[in-house]
């Protein structure tokens, strides 16, 4: 005999084996036991949750040899022939490949037929919200008086598709996303039975894989076999699903969290470069930190986690973030989603998106205060100091003629990082030199139009310079400051789009040349000082003694001889 799969091998045969359903599974046997069971039924709920099986197992139990009882003796000829489907009289309907008038006519002419071989025949349509509005309608009186002998169920993912009419003349019962813990729990049965070795971190995250379906857990179980040697391991299973792992997941929040940038963004070049998809990448950490926001919120949800399994690193990392971290950074990725569905660079996306997360900086009130308390003592320090000097120029005039050593101006170091930009700074001054206010209030102007036009024409290259402005124009270059190195590194390898773009907007041929910001305010810093310097050398010293002459005597009675 040919192999068969975990999931049609352990497929329900008795309703205890519905796992997660029992508040459908005790309903439908209390009816079947008192013989008040419904001539319709919508079983309604997600895939792999029991619907089609819950509905096979009613049609063996009403039919069962020692009926009425709770459960399918699956020994007698009515039960097995059901269950290998050799008995016509149990009529199961793909409503998918069978939406026509004339397939749904054909039911409603043989319904009145009485049954061959058990004593109800039972209709179980499967996705039943695909059949057409006509369909549905020529149901309808079926429906709402059928034979005594006849029962129908209506199988669903899509309930709020069955109009109305149809809806109001069946009982419905909702099948619900089933938990990590009873999934688990019923592969424990499974790989004891089956005698397959296996782990436990693996078999929980096949169950937070399967997102609330058995069948689709036993699937990756059965895949997550194939794939490994003797014993399943966490590893296999993240392979075939292309899930990402906690541990990775943790460290890269972690990372965010304590701005450490470069080894975010290490780990997610290392992530992709191992063949993981960007866009799962994207959605198990949205679904991490909805778990771990949950889990801060309340510990004793724990239950309802659906990406997360509560280790130490996990409570750790709970300690670690805030509440207010956690939604702004699911707000980044969420867009971060939307926008790499339409993109083939959807790395430089997610890079902006956990450089946009590490800029949060939610860090306690009292470090702010900290740091506004010194930089007040440091103000205070300098304004007594000059005080100081005040005080000794008016005691002492000739002090002030001393020239005073000149400032050399500081060359700010470049940060290093595995993204490192290498700042033009001699290229930066040049412009500087000659730039012009006006050429910068223009291209401000017009830079929300610049980059409006250039998301249309290049979605990557926007992404790179998007939170950028302008800080200094000359007649052929433009400094644009950007909050990081990696801004700048990414937006190289998009520069002549952008150039091209702004020529079409400003009609200037501008090269662009990026800095980031914290080096661009020590130049920017170091030129005004420089510039300020220049001033003070080229204007003539004042003599106190002639400036304490002119207050007394005036400039039209005051002769100054050498």
């Amino acid at each position: 005999m040919s192999y068969q799969a975990l999931y049609r091998v352990w497929r329900p045969r008795q309703f205890q084996d519905v796992v997660g359903q029992t508040h459908i599974t005790r309903t439908l046997q209390n009816a079947i036991v008192q013989k008040k069971f419904s001539h319709a039924y919508i079983f309604s709920g997600p895939r792999g949750t029991g619907k089609t099986s819950a509905a096979k197992i009613f049609a063996k139990t009403i039919n069962c040899e020692n009926a009425p009882v709770k459960e399918p003796c699956n020994e007698c000829a009515a039960c097995r022939g059901i269950q290998d489907g050799s008995i016509s009289d149990i009529i199961e309907m793909d409503a998918a490949s069978n939406t026509s008038v004339e397939d749904i006519r054909e039911i409603r002419d043989k319904v009145k037929y009485a049954s061959s071989t058990v004593p109800y025949k039972v209709y179980i349509i499967d996705e039943v919200h695909m059949i057409s509005t006509s369909a549905f309608n020529a149901l309808l009186k079926t429906l709402e008086e059928p034979p005594k002998h006849v029962v129908f169920i209506l199988a669903t993912t899509e309930p709020h598709k069955i109009p109305l009419t149809v809806a109001s003349r069946c009982q419905r019962f909702d099948f619900k996303p089933i938990t990590g813990k009873s999934i688990v729990e019923r592969m424990q049965t499974v790989v004891s039975a089956e005698n397959i070795a296996i782990s436990s971190e693996a078999m929980e995250t096949i169950a937070l894989a399967a997102e609330g379906g058995m069948r689709d857990a036993l699937s990756i179980l059965d895949q997550a076999i194939s794939y490994s040697n003797e014993r399943v391991e966490l590893e296999d299973v993240l392979a075939v699903t292309g899930g990402v792992a906690q541990g990775l997941l943790t460290d890269i929040v972690q990372a965010l969290q304590q701005r450490d940038v470069q080894r975010a963004l290490t780990l997610l070049d290392e992530l992709i470069q191992n063949g993981k998809d960007p866009a799962r990448f994207v959605y198990d950490l949205i679904y991490f930190l909805r778990d771990l926001l949950l889990y801060k919120s309340a510990p004793s949800l724990e239950g309802i986690l659906e990406r997360a399994m509560v280790d130490e690193p996990f409570k750790q990392l709970a300690g670690e973030v805030s509440n207010s971290w956690i939604q702004e950074a699911i707000t980044h990725l969420n867009q971060c989603q939307q926008e790499i569905k339409w993109t083939n660079s959807p790395k430089v996306f997610i890079e902006i998106a956990l450089l946009t997360i590490a800029d949060n900086d939610d860090r306690n009130a009292t470090v702010q205060h900290v740091q506004d308390s010194e930089k007040m003592t440091e103000l205070m320090t300098k304004i007594q100091h000059l005080e100081k000097e005040l005080t000794a120029l008016k005691e002492s005039p000739t002090a002030a003629k001393q020239p005073s050593p000149k400032n050399e101006p500081r060359q700010p170091k470049p940060r290093s990082s595995k993204n490192s930009y290498a700042v033009p700074y001699e290229k930066i001054r040049r412009v500087l030199d000659v730039a012009e206010r006006p050429l910068l209030k223009e291209v401000q102007s017009q830079w929300a139009s610049f980059l409006s036009k250039l998301k249309s024409a290049s979605a990557p290259a926007h992404a790179t310079i998007q939170d950028s402005k302008p800080a200094a124009a000359s007649q052929d270059a433009l400094i644009v400051q950007f909050k990081y190195e990696i801004h700048c590194s990414l937006f190289l390898d998009n520069q002549v789009t952008a150039e091209s773009v702004l020529k079409s907007v400003t009609g200037k041929d501008w090269t662009i040349i990026p800095i980031p910001a914290h080096n661009w305010q020590e130049l920017r810093n170091e030129y005004i000082s420089r510039q300020e310097q220049s001033a003070a050398d080229e204007s003539p010293e004042k003599d106190p003694l002639v400036e304490e002459a002119r207050k007394l005597v005036g400039d039209d009675l005051l002769e100054i001889h050498e």
